[in-house]
């Protein structure tokens, strides 16, 4: 099984969720943390990291001696990615998003690939939980590749969960996709209600069942709760607004681990999920 943790909005607890369910499990567990532009599950796993590598994504290459100039590359590519200028070709590799289009249209074979660097995967495991994460590269615009790679490690064999971006964009939707069940992470204030509108629309699109936890509960109003009984989304778990739990969270430790009695409500809320799959 693969739980998406989401949220629409970035500060509901999405992290927490995603750390405690999995830390609340133990046995058999992947967490993904798929937010690549600022990963932040390692510092609540505190994971022993074992394996590094580089990851890239194939960008086109010019012969400019076998290229003839005749622009097929650019009227193919719906990014303007490549471009025909005078007595060149200029490829904009940021713009790219390796469909490998241009190079299939090349009369002349003039068109290779190389790899252009996306950032870093590191993998490691903490407590029986196996840690997988990505790190974008400063400056990088395009993180759905590198998001595309932390998923390809997903191990059929175990429950995956994965702390997905903040939002509904391009990167939100590559991490839903693959997955079961999609966990909605919201506080009941305007703002909350407002982008999990956004991020139940998209889990209604992909067509993929969800359930809701409601972050910071007793605070705000009760709209949240109006609008997932009018969505019939369940309401799986609610987590209060307690001083406890902010400084756990301050001190980067696990709230399972300074109030044991979580670990249970945890287990409650996977036992929830798995009753409406």
């Amino acid at each position: 099984m693969i739980i998406s943790v989401a949220s629409g909005k970035g500060g509901t607890g999405k992290t927490t969720v995603s750390t405690n369910l999995a830390l609340s499990i133990g046995s058999d567990v992947q967490l993904l943390d798929c937010d690549v532009e600022q990963p932040n599950a390692h510092l609540f796993i505190h994971p022993v990291f074992d394996h590094t590598e580089s990851v890239t994504t194939p960008v086109p290459e010019i012969d400019m001696d076998k290229c003839t100039l005749c622009g097929k590359c650019g009227d193919i590519c719906e990014f303007k990615a490549i471009v025909v200028v005078g007595e060149t070709v200029l490829p904009f590799e940021e713009l790219c998003h390796s469909c490998g289009g241009c190079m299939a249209v090349c009369p002349e074979e003039a068109i290779t690939e190389k790899g252009r660097e996306l950032g870093i995967l590191e993998k490691g495991h903490c407590n029986g939980v196996e840690f997988i994460h990505g790190k974008l590269r400063v400056g990088e615009a395009m993180s759905p590749p590198l998001i595309k790679e932390v998923l390809s490690y997903t191990d059929p064999a175990k429950l995956t969960i994965v702390d997905a971006p903040p939002g509904t964009s391009c990167p939100v939707i590559e991490t839903m996709k693959p997955a079961d069940f999609i966990l909605l992470v919201t506080e009941p204030t305007p703002f909350g209600l407002h982008d999990l509108k956004l991020a139940v629309g998209a889990a209604q699109i992909l067509n993929i069942p969800c359930g809701l936890v409601i972050n910071r509960s007793d605070m705000g109003d009760e709209k949240v709760k109006a609008y997932a009984a009018n969505e019939n989304l369940p309401i799986l778990m609610e987590i209060p607004f307690d001083r406890r739990i902010a400084e756990a969270y301050s001190r980067g430790d696990m709230i399972v681990d300074v109030m044991p009695e979580w670990k249970a409500k945890f287990q409650e809320l996977y036992d929830k999920i798995k009753e409406l799959l």
